[in-house]
C-alpha cells in the first residue's frame, strides 16, 4: 500500500487496538485514525473481565477460537515479556463435582491436547488439594499455560505504541453511520465525517447496529450478557491459590462461576451470566430502552428465553440472593462464607446470537467490500486479540484499492 492509503479503525478495545498495531506494522506508511466513541480507550469489555490468559482449552479444534488462541497465547506473552506488564502463568484445575460431567472433563482433555497443549494432568482430590487445599471434587483436569494478566495495561501499552507511531487518535466521538463507495469509505459521527479507502470496524457491544450499515440482512445480533462478581475481603482467610474452574456446561457458551486470582492479588469469584437490559448497564438497576427494544425485537432472543429461561432464572436468583450466589461458590470451596466477599465489579460480554437463537461459539469476522466488520468476539478474543488483529491486517492488505 503507498503512503497515501488512510484506514480508519472504529473501536478503541483491545481488537481495534491490536488491528491498529498489526496494519502499522506491516505497512508504516499507512495514515491510521481510531474513533473511539468513549473518552478513554478500552473501556468496555476489555476492562471488565478476569484477566485470564486462556490456554485454548475450550475450543473445537480448527475454529477461529482456538486458532487465533493458540496463536495469540504467544503473542499475548511475548508482548507483556517485551513491555515489561505484569503477568503469570500460574495454571488453572477444571474440577468435576459429580461422575456426570467426567465425560465431558475427558473430552475437554482431549480437545486441550488437539490444540496443542502440554502437560495436561488429572487429578484425584488429594493431589487436587496439593494444589487448592480448599478445594473438592472427584476429578480435576490441571491446565499449566493458563495465565493471568491485566488486558487494560496491555490496552494502554498499545495505545503508547500507536501514538508513538504517529496514529490519529480520536476519543469521544460515536460513530453513527458508515458507507462505502467507490472504493472509499465514508464514516460519520454527529457532527464529523472522515473518509478513507478501507476501515475496520471493532465495536464490541455496538458491533451490530454498524454492520447492518453494510448488510441490512445481517443474520445475527448482540445480545448483552452481563456477569457480576464477588471478591474475597482483604482479611478474609486465603482460600484459592490461583484459578479453580468448574466443568461447563455444553449447551451455554459460558463458564460458570469461578474463582480467578487477578494480577493484583486480589480474588474474584463469578460470574454469573444474565441478559442485561443494556450494552453498557453495569448496575442492576439500570436499563436502556433502546437497547431491550432491540433485544426483545430479535426472533434469535425470543428463542433463546424458549430454550433456557429456566437456567436464566436461576441466574437471576443468585443475582439478587448473595446467599445462592455463595451456595454455589461452595460446591467447590465449601470453606466459604458470605462474611468473607463483597460485591466486585462486573462486566457485560457482548454475545451474537443468530435468528434460531443460537449463541454463536465462534468468533465472527466478515468483508464488505472495503470494511471489514468484528461481529462476534467474546471470550478469547483478549487473549487472542493480537493474532486476530494479525488477521485483520492480512485482510485489509488484500483489499484492492
Amino acid at each position: 500500500m503507498s503512503k497515501e492509503k488512510k484506514i480508519i479503525i472504529v473501536g478503541g478495545g483491545i481488537i481495534g487496538l491490536s488491528a491498529a498495531l498489526n496494519i502499522k506494522l506491516k505497512s508504516p506508511n499507512t495514515q491510521l485514525i481510531l474513533i473511539e466513541k468513549e473518552i478513554s480507550l478500552a473501556s468496555h469489555q476489555t476492562s471488565h473481565n478476569s484477566g485470564v490468559i486462556h490456554s485454548g482449552l475450550y475450543y473445537k479444534p480448527g475454529s477461529l477460537k482456538a486458532i487465533n488462541c493458540q496463536i495469540g497465547y504467544k503473542l499475548m506473552l511475548d508482548f507483556c515479556n517485551k513491555y515489561s506488564i505484569p503477568h503469570k502463568i500460574c495454571g488453572k484445575i477444571v474440577v468435576a463435582r459429580s461422575s456426570s460431567e467426567i465425560p465431558i472433563l475427558r473430552n475437554l482433555h482431549l480437545r486441550g491436547l488437539a490444540n496443542g497443549l502440554k502437560d495436561l494432568k488429572f487429578l484425584n482430590l488429594n493431589e487436587i488439594q496439593e494444589i487448592e487445599p480448599h478445594c473438592i471434587g472427584i476429578q480435576g483436569l490441571l491446565v499449566p499455560q493458563t495465565g493471568i494478566v491485566d488486558y487494560a495495561s496491555v490496552a494502554r501499552k498499545m495505545q503508547e505504541l500507536l501514538e508513538n507511531m504517529g496514529v490519529e487518535i480520536l476519543l469521544g466521538e460515536a460513530v453513527l453511520d458508515l458507507k462505502s463507495y467507490e472504493n472509499k469509505v465514508e464514516i460519520s459521527s454527529k457532527l464529523k465525517t472522515w473518509i478513507g479507502d478501507a476501515a475496520v470496524i471493532c465495536a464490541g457491544l455496538q458491533s451490530d447496529r454498524l454492520a447492518l450499515k453494510s448488510d441490512p440482512n445481517l443474520p445475527l445480533r448482540i445480545l448483552p450478557f452481563r456477569g457480576e462478581y464477588y471478591q474475597f475481603k482483604l482479611n478474609a482467610p486465603k482460600l484459592v491459590n490461583n484459578l479453580i474452574y468448574p466443568v461447563p456446561d455444553p449447551a451455554f457458551p459460558f463458564l460458570g462461576v469461578h474463582f480467578t486470582r487477578m494480577i493484583n492479588g486480589n480474588i474474584e469469584c463469578g460470574p454469573n451470566a444474565i441478559f442485561s437490559l443494556g450494552r453498557e448497564t453495569y448496575k442492576k438497576t439500570e436499563f436502556n430502552l433502546r437497547d431491550l427494544a432491540d433485544s426483545l425485537a430479535w426472533s434469535g432472543f425470543r428463542a433463546i428465553i424458549k430454550k433456557h429461561w429456566r437456567k436464566g432464572l436461576d441466574e437471576y436468583y443468585r443475582s439478587f440472593s448473595k446467599t445462592a450466589f455463595v451456595k454455589e461458590l461452595q460446591k467447590y470451596i465449601p470453606d466459604i462464607k458470605s462474611d468473607y466477599l463483597e460485591p466486585g465489579e462486573a462486566g457485560i460480554r457482548a454475545q451474537a446470537c443468530d435468528q434460531k437463537g443460537n449463541l454463536l461459539d465462534d468468533f465472527e469476522i466478515f468483508k464488505h467490500n472495503n470494511i471489514i466488520h468484528v461481529c462476534n468476539a467474546p471470550s478469547p478474543a483478549a487473549t487472542a486479540s493480537l493474532a486476530i488483529g494479525k488477521r485483520i491486517a492480512d485482510s485489509i492488505m488484500e483489499i484492492d484499492f
